[in-house]
């Protein structure tokens, strides 16, 4: 079987894994994790970092320690994992949806239409007109790799004093080439940004992630928070609710040994990438989406594009023949505000996304995966 995305586990992961079970310090204290954080900060630009359990942990602890309340209003694409959407109701407050651009990213264009159009600025905050609650965040998902157009968002927000958290859980080794921030890292551009170490992301720890920020009191905020808000930790006094979110020493060591070959990953993720879109290009009615131009992603995930009409098969009936042949797809996440949970929330004229949910199928993208596992994929596909 040929797998979807599994992990690449190499380099020095036994050996610093060995010293941390040696030792005895597996827990959520030890150099390892030091080592990660001033790692991360090194590789990203961002001047702090934090160690987390996990991404989703990340993103809830950036929503707090942006100050966003109960009661307040997150902007988020609807095309997104539904983690960073699930993060909102988590501080108890809501998402309010957006569409997607040709990248599978928050439509900023969009956006910026709905902030002049649907909202109003009062007393130094941004309101939206149909609910009447304060807009305090804007995460947009930098999705499959691919970078937002930040250098047209970020301006937007600070004007209206709107909190910019990057979800860049899928796009760690992401940098923009041209604008504003040409040679600054996807992650490491808004107030806070959130990276995952899951075990199918580009590195990983087996699970973890890591908020980075430029800010010495926020990245001070979601420590504490994240080490169950310890004001006097010999004596037990908490004054806050805190969260058990540390990520272990263990974890974090793999994830040192992991990130010590990003670089080498990188181009071979483009490599393949590159691969797959000379040969799937030729197929009339087939399209692996392309990258934005302004960035050069981590290529972390390949979106295979269908076109029915011409190709003569939907992504479903594709997904099927790809499964009796032993290779591993899926279709990509079906649209946060037709969730169950989230089906009142306000979405705002959401149809490129649907359109990208309804033609597009991630193909196999593992680091390791073979010159011979790639033709497979495509003989598929040309039969």
């Amino acid at each position: 079987m040929i797998p979807l995305s599994v992990p690449s586990i190499k380099g020095n992961a036994w050996k610093y894994v060995k010293e941390c079970l040696d030792t005895g310090w597996v827990s959520s204290a030890g150099a390892y994790v030091d080592r990660l954080e001033r790692e991360i900060c090194a590789f990203t630009g961002a001047q702090y970092a934090v160690a987390c359990a996990s991404g989703t942990a990340a993103l809830h602890l950036a929503l707090l320690a942006a100050g966003v309340q109960p009661g307040d209003e997150v902007i988020i694409p609807s095309l997104t994992f539904i983690a960073p959407v699930n993060t909102i109701r988590y501080v108890q407050a809501e998402p309010v949806f957006m569409d997607s651009d040709a990248y599978y990213n928050l439509d900023v264009e969009k956006t910026i239409r709905f902030l002049e159009t649907e909202t109003v600025q009062k007393k130094g905050f941004c309101y939206n007109k149909q609910s009447g609650r304060r807009i305090s965040a804007i995460i947009p998902v930098h999705l499959y790799g691919n970078a937002v157009n930040l250098e047209l968002l970020a301006p937007q927000c600070k004007e209206r004093n709107i909190r910019l958290i990057e979800d860049a859980t899928e796009s760690l080794g992401t940098r923009y080439i041209s604008g504003a921030y040409a040679g600054k890292h996807a992650g490491a551009i808004g107030d806070l940004g959130c990276y995952s170490f899951n075990g199918n992301k580009i590195i990983t720890s087996g699970g973890g992630g890591v908020v980075v920020c430029n800010d010495e009191q926020l990245a001070k905020r979601v420590r504490y928070l994240s080490t169950q808000a310890k004001d006097d930790p010999l004596r037990y006094i908490h004054n806050e609710v805190g969260y058990n979110y540390r990520l272990t020493n263990i974890q974090a060591a793999l994830g040192v040994a992991q990130l010590e070959l990003l670089n080498d990953y990188l181009p071979v993720k483009k490599e393949h990438y590159l691969f797959y879109q000379r040969a799937i290009n030729e197929i009339p009615g087939l399209h692996l989406a392309e990258t934005p131009p302004y960035a050069e992603s981590n290529y972390w995930f390949y979106c295979l594009q269908t076109d029915a009409a011409v190709y003569g098969k939907d992504r479903e009936t594709l997904m099927a023949l790809f499964s009796a042949e032993q290779i591993q797809t899926r279709p990509i996440w079906y649209p946060s505000h037709w969730q169950k949970p989230y089906k009142h929330n306000q979405a705002y004229e959401i149809t490129k996304a649907v359109e990208l949910w309804e033609q597009t199928l991630n193909i196999p993208c593992s680091v390791e995966l073979t010159g011979n596992e790639m033709t497979r994929v495509i003989e598929v596909l040309r039969r």
